[in-house]
């Protein structure tokens, strides 16, 4: 008799909404109650191997480059502070995202993910819109590095 297949229960499945996001600059940390979505990734740069004795090429990564994008409600100047200090010096500014994601009914439990020395791309530093509901931004940046220092619990019957 062949064993039964193993499926995820849906409890376990992460809420979206359920996460929390900060930014530590020039070592203080604020919570960024007004990010309404973030998404951060890692992009390998494969470079085409020759291999003797194959037809096929093989793939060999080479680097990474981490980047980002988060929507934000424009009810903070943080942001804006920054590029009118850079505007205004030619000191462009770094610092660090945090993001957990924790959903108490899941048996994932949490897990939390710093991105190191982020930069942003560009920023809206004034808008308005007649016909809308109210005033979002998108922000795309770049990180330099990240951390994991919680991770996911492995699920029961993934191994």
């Amino acid at each position: 008799m062949a064993d039964a297949i193993r499926t995820m229960r849906a409890k376990d499945v992460i809420a979206a909404k359920l996460a929390s996001c900060y930014a530590t600059i020039d070592g203080n940390r604020y919570l960024l109650m007004q990010a309404k979505s973030l998404e951060a990734k890692v992009e390998k740069d494969k470079q085409e191997v020759a291999i003797l004795g194959r037809t096929g090429k093989g793939h060999k990564t080479v680097s990474w480059n981490g980047t980002g994008s988060m929507t934000i409600y424009n009810n903070t100047s943080m942001f804006t502070k920054l590029l009118k200090t850079y505007k205004d010096t030619g000191q462009d500014f770094y610092f660090d995202i945090q993001i957990t994601n924790e959903d108490p009914t899941s048996d994932a439990g949490r897990q939390t993910i710093i991105l190191k020395d982020c930069n942003l791309d560009s920023g809206v530093i004034a808008a308005f819109d007649a016909d809308g509901d109210w005033l979002e931004q998108d922000v795309d940046f770049t990180f330099e590095d990240f951390e994991m220092p919680e991770e996911f619990n492995q699920l029961d019957g993934m191994q």
